[in-house]
């Protein structure tokens, strides 16, 4: 059985262009972008996906080069968020 975030979690999914870079395992991560979508919706930005991907990152692996704030990240690395954006922006709109 799919519960409501589990739900919410596939259809952020579904919204993602067919180039997006998913991480692997990244069932627990998704679920935090459905706690993301149900607390801001459209409101969510590309620094709230990088904290979210962040807490799941120091989670799964503990340590990586980009657990920094959003804005000390380069300007390319940043873009990398924007399709998660876009993607729970649109999730939250349907």
């Amino acid at each position: 059985m799919t519960n409501y975030l589990e739900a919410e979690a596939r259809l952020i999914r579904e919204h993602l262009p067919a180039d997006a870079s998913i991480p692997e395992n990244a069932d627990l991560l998704f679920l935090i972008y459905a706690v993301l979508k149900r607390a801001k919706g459209d409101a969510v930005t590309n620094s709230d996906v990088h904290d979210a991907w962040a807490a799941w990152m120091t989670y799964t692996r503990g340590e990586h080069p980009a657990i920094v704030p959003y804005e000390d990240l380069t300007p390319s690395t940043q873009r990398e968020d924007a399709p998660f954006r876009a993607a729970i922006r649109a999730a939250g709109r349907d």
